[in-house]
């Protein structure tokens, strides 16, 4: 975060420097500023600048089309058109070369040393995972693996690069299939979520049911056992009154002696 932070506001300082200048020398020596800074990658804003229009059919038309080439370009692309373009500093072609390996890694997550050492110009394996640790990895604009048994770099993250007007059309239509999958999901989980709230009131409500049905049996069970209760207290008391009683007339009576 602070890495796309930094860039933006690198990129805001471009951007209003190229909106005043007036002189076309300026604005070239501006362009060849932002394509050697070390910190910047995405070069598309400065070039949509109306002021650098300006520099279309005259001597410095060539600044224009190098800034082109960064914003969208690779090494091949300047080796192709070097005679028609101004010549790159040291920092403008390590940055090219930058720039090279983030386009490489937007299509492959394997990049094999045989590739990037023809696409960068490098001529053996020390000075290009040297290029890759230093320069890439060390930049924030990549991290990755280097398999040396393998011979190939394994990227895990890269930055993305500038867009070219064609592509924006793909890019609004994978960002509507995007969100109309989110809105679709989205739907999806307030509809469980529904369901879920449903199911929990019909279980409090089945819980709560079950707890009266509870309490009801446990009130006619203490009534019923109160009545049972009172009952064996009535027949166990009169009841042995009337078994003494019949038992009493059962004994046999002694009799009475006569008197003398």
């Amino acid at each position: 975060m602070d890495i796309e932070r930094k860039q933006a506001e690198i990129v805001d300082h471009f951007v209003k420097q190229a909106a005043v200048l007036d002189a076309e020398a300026s604005l070239a020596n501006l362009i060849a500023e932002a394509t050697s800074h070390p910190s910047l990658f995405a070069f598309s804003e400065i070039l949509s600048v109306p002021n650098l229009t300006k520099l279309e059919g005259t001597q410095f038309a060539s600044h224009l089309e190098l800034l082109r080439l960064f914003a969208y370009g690779a090494c091949s692309d300047y080796k192709s058109n070097s005679d028609r373009l101004p010549a790159l500093s040291a920092d403008q072609v390590r940055k090219l070369k930058q720039l090279t390996v983030l386009m490489l890694a937007e299509g492959n997550k394997v990049l094999p040393y045989d590739q990037l050492m023809q696409e960068l110009d490098v001529s053996n394996v020390r000075e290009l995972e040297d290029f890759l640790i230093n320069d890439c990895m060390y930049a924030g604009i990549v991290r990755g693996k280097l398999d040396q048994l393998r011979r190939c770099f394994e990227v895990q993250f890269a930055a993305g690069r500038d867009l070219r007007p064609e592509q924006l059309n793909n890019m609004i239509q994978t960002l509507e299939n995007w969100l109309g999958t989110s809105d679709n999901l989205l739907h999806t989980i307030q509809d469980k979520i529904k369901w879920a709230d449903a199911m929990s009131e019909e279980n409090k409500k089945h819980r709560k049911e079950i707890e009266e049905k509870v309490e009801d049996a446990k009130q006619s069970f203490k009534i019923d056992m109160d009545i049972r209760g009172h009952e064996d207290i009535f027949s166990s008391e009169p009841g042995g009154m009337i078994m003494d009683y019949e038992e009493d007339r059962a004994r046999p009576k002694r009799r009475r002696q006569p008197m003398h």
